[in-house]
């Protein structure tokens, strides 16, 4: 599985990748996020699915921008389009033989960046069958493999208007989250940011012990909060419980002050 999460905020793009991959048994660490950039013009890409044809995909787009030495495009969107492009082919070559050893041809992509002629910092997913749509403020990112675990502590604080400071401090607790509950993510997490009209992507990679310090405090804060959660209204329940019960409930005053 992979955690692959682009974030658009107004002044930027935040990206974080994990690095683990799994193969039958064998757990290998692997970059995810792939990075381009020349005069004028950024862009990242991050990639989850079978690691055979997205590596592929990779490297016939990677063959491409060698080949013209020049950015890829003068907008995003037709970046999105011409690694689209590489995935149908990838697609066409290999699909019906991974159909037939029961795999599937299940490649998502994050774009982001800007490219000479894009007014602003742009994110895009791609789909495996090479169509995409655009990620903007409405619901300003998305997460490409194990989607399930970051989504809530994003969807209930993360909004455009944030800076990428903030997105920064949120993804970082979305990762968290999933890798505690996913086995299969895992450090190193690489993390991707792009200033908007920068021009320029920078990135760094944390291992388990540099975010320790973070894991413990959001565990910590969590577990306060849940304790200084009103209980006003577990009193209903409470009272319906027989006073010899075993499942009687501490009374509010008791749960609020540890006792």
């Amino acid at each position: 599985m992979t955690f692959c999460l682009g974030m658009k905020v107004a002044d930027g793009l935040v990206g974080i990748a994990d690095t683990r991959v799994t193969s039958g048994t064998e757990c290998i660490t692997a970059r995810k996020v792939s990075i381009y950039q020349g005069d004028g013009w950024s862009l990242f890409l991050m990639t989850s699915g079978l690691r055979s044809a997205r590596d592929k995909a990779i490297t016939y787009f990677e063959e491409i921008v060698d080949v013209s030495d020049q950015a890829p495009g003068d907008r995003l969107f037709k970046v999105a389009g011409l690694f689209a492009e590489q995935m149908r082919r990838v697609s066409g070559e290999d699909g019906e033989s991974l159909e037939k050893a029961g795999l599937k041809f299940n490649i998502h992509v994050l774009v982001g960046g800007q490219m000479e002629r894009d007014h602003e910092h742009k994110l895009y997913l791609i789909y495996p069958q090479g169509n995409w749509v655009e990620i903007g403020p409405g619901t300003p990112y998305h997460i490409i493999g194990a989607t399930g675990y970051g989504k809530p502590v994003l969807d209930r604080t993360l909004k455009y208007e944030d800076n990428m400071r903030f997105a920064l401090k949120v993804g970082c607790l979305a990762f968290d989250s999933t890798r505690i509950s996913a086995a299969d993510v895992d450090f190193p997490v690489d993390f991707v940011l792009y200033p908007t009209n920068s021009f320029k992507i920078v990135t760094h990679r944390y291992t388990k012990e540099d975010l320790a310090h973070i894991s413990d405090w959001w565990q910590d804060r969590l577990r306060n909060s849940v304790r200084e959660l009103p209980l006003d209204w577990i009193e209903p329940l409470q009272k319906k419980l027989p006073q010899s019960s075993i499942l009687k409930l501490p009374s509010v005053r008791s749960e609020q002050t540890g006792g």
